[in-house]
């Protein structure tokens, strides 16, 4: 859907604020293993978010889809040859995956079936060709992970459905689908071996949705080892699959696990069951991830610390450790290069993304307008009911307090803000207001303790850490008591609306974009992995804990708001179902509450850059109506 008030304005007449939407960004490329030439990425350039073919060798890039609703989830083969996408309808989820070649055939469309409404699109002219399935035989579901064979005709497909719920599929070009794995809690593949023989999943039968284990399989579907840290103590662990090492019959798992108290790398062979810890705790401050070097002697490990990150190479023969030189900032992604080279996607609050190479050159700059710049972001610590609470605060450049204060909430729950740069913050502070983004309890990068403190009393326990950094804002004269805004999308938009209900006398407006509005409808209508994770937080469904689903739903309070309420929602979102937040949207009107309700035709969010600014200029709209800024 698009803006339906008139033409692009141009370049010069632009705001600033809008520029930020509209210059072409792009993701970081991924590359074949066995054709590294050979890439492929994501990019807002014709205005939707698709994928993109790039032949390095060449220079030559080209459009590899192009869908009303826009396509991200893409993976390129090993051997370079074929690209995997996901087409569902609208932005629900729910679908099958298609290949093409990597040279393109031609424009291709998808069947508009039940099983997905996608085009596949090249730009190198030809006859047009529909893209195929890639994975024939298996019908449409949720994604549950996938992992592609460097043979050129096998696939490891996860899926997840209410009926069945995970199931994991051997997918051989030319043979029917053979199911190796099925439980009913969440599970999803891993990785493949470089060889092709194991199969590494996540999956959590044990029933805690936050916290994975391990199993490795053969190509039958026959166990070869098990790694399970929830087990034999009080304190809750998870795993994570960070990748196979990418050599010969190596059978070395790169793992992450919490046995620390926050996130690590470390090696576990699971054929000799040889568990090799890195011992980089005394080194790293914060959460660490990984992923190896293309020849397997090294690891380029990821450090998330305190809203920020660096990248440094871990040599496994010396155990050595050298830093990856980066600016002050989010790097949001990051892969080692055959030549030792590093690749990454750098941002910050005041720069926009940039894919840069340590060799010193930008990787992939699209053509067209740049972003402006924003303002840097402030960090500010509050002491709170549980602990120490980091902020990030970003304030219109020489403007002094008591101003217009944006709480933007972030999605999750289990995500964090950092300093990373964002049009949407970035818009307020351009209109006048202050923007305070709290990494509240639940969030990653604090460690397992500040993570798992989300449970039972889901939503109230957020809310009392953004009312502790309200105290701050408004008690440092920082923040007008009298126009505070409290706003978010998905788990931000879920505790915007609680907080409206529990918080009336706090906040002077409230605006939520694909919330959950009524938890025990949404609980039955949402995706099944959602389902999963909503046990693992309230501790059992609706019928079983009434009393918790009640306590931390926006429903059940809905008479206790004040504020004037503004909801934005996707009519196909599986995550955050329609009805649920109609059900909400009811009571409101009820109570003849000053309410507007924007309902547009996709997903969870928006991969359209007019749909996605429309949807912020009416933000900006109903608090300038509302509060007079």
């Amino acid at each position: 859907m698009t803006e339906s008030n008139g033409a692009i304005p141009s370049e010069g007449t632009m705001p600033d604020w809008e520029k930020r939407f509209r210059a072409p960004r792009v993701s970081l490329p991924d590359w074949a293993e066995d054709a590294p030439h050979r890439s492929l990425f994501v990019s807002n350039a014709t205005g939707t978010y698709e994928l993109y073919a790039w032949d390095r060798e060449t220079g030559a890039q080209r459009q590899v889809t192009d869908r009303p609703n826009g396509t991200t989830d893409g993976v390129l083969s090993p051997d370079g040859e074929w690209i995997w996408w996901f087409d569902d309808k609208d932005g629900d989820e729910f679908g099958i995956w298609r290949r093409q070649p990597f040279a393109g055939s031609g424009t291709g469309s998808g069947t508009g079936s039940d099983t997905g409404s996608g085009t596949g699109s090249g730009t190198d002219g030809g006859a047009a060709v529909a893209d195929e399935p890639a994975a024939p035989g298996l019908d449409a579901s949720y994604p549950a992970g996938l992992a592609l064979g460097r043979d050129g005709r096998t696939a490891i497909v996860g899926r997840s459905t209410d009926e069945d719920g995970s199931t994991i599929y051997v997918s051989r070009t030319g043979e029917d689908p053979v199911e190796v794995y099925r439980h009913r809690e969440s599970a999803g593949v891993g990785d493949l071996s470089y060889d092709g023989s194991l199969i590494a999943i996540e999956h959590t039968e044990h029933g805690d949705a936050m916290h994975s284990a391990l199993r490795v399989l053969r190509m039958d579907g026959s166990a070869v080892a098990e790694l399970d840290d929830t087990k034999g103590g009080t304190v809750e662990r998870g795993l994570e699959v960070l990748g196979f090492a990418p050599v010969g019959e190596d059978t070395r798992l790169l793992v992450g696990h919490q046995r620390r108290g926050r996130w690590e790398p470390m090696v576990w062979d699971v054929a000799s069951g040889e568990e090799t810890d890195l011992e980089l705790t005394a080194q790293l401050a914060g959460d660490l991830s990984a992923e190896w070097y293309p020849d397997g002697s090294a690891l380029l490990v990821v450090n998330s610390f305190e809203a920020r990150s660096e990248l440094w190479r871990f040599d496994l023969a010396t155990r050595g450790l050298e830093r990856v030189r980066t600016p002050k900032g989010t790097v949001s992604g990051a892969t080692a290069r055959p030549d030792g080279s590093v690749e990454y996607l750098w941002s910050s609050s005041a720069e926009a993304p940039v894919v840069r190479s340590t060799s010193g050159e930008i990787v992939l700059d699209p053509p067209g307008m740049k972003a402006p710049e924003s303002v840097a972001v402030e960090d500010v610590w509050v002491t709170g009911p549980g602990g120490r609470i980091h902020a990030l605060v970003q304030r219109p450049a020489g403007a002094t307090g008591p101003l217009p204060t944006v709480f933007d909430i972030h999605g999750g729950p289990t995500w964090h803000d950092s300093d990373s740069f964002a049009a949407g913050p970035a818009a307020w502070v351009d209109h006048g207001y202050m923007v305070v983004r709290v990494n509240y309890r639940g969030s990653t990068g604090y460690g397992r303790e500040w993570t798992d403190a989300l449970k039972h009393r889901v939503g109230l326990i957020e809310l009392e850490d953004i009312a502790a950094v309200r105290e701050w804002a408004v008690s440092s004269g920082s923040a007008d008591p009298d126009r505070l805004i409290l706003t978010g999308g998905s788990w931000g938009g879920y505790l915007t609306l609680l907080g409206l209900g529990t918080q009336p006398e706090a906040w002077a407006l409230g605006i939520a974009a694909v919330p959950v509005a009524d938890y025990v409808t949404a609980y039955h209508d949402e995706m099944e992995a959602l389902k999963a994770m909503d046990r693992t937080l309230l501790g059992g469904t609706p019928e079983e804990v009434p009393e918790r689903f009640e306590a931390s739903s926006p429903l059940t309070y809905v008479d206790a708001v004040k504020a004037p309420v503004y909801i934005s929602a996707g009519v196909n979102d599986p995550r955050c179902p329609i009805r649920q937040i109609d059900n909400y949207v009811t009571r409101l009107a009820a109570r003849d509450l000053d309410h507007e309700v924007y309902r547009y035709d996709a997903g969870h969010g928006s991969l359209v850059v007019d749909e996605r600014i429309k949807q912020v200029r009416l933000e900006l709209d109903f608090a300038e109506r509302h509060l007079g800024t």
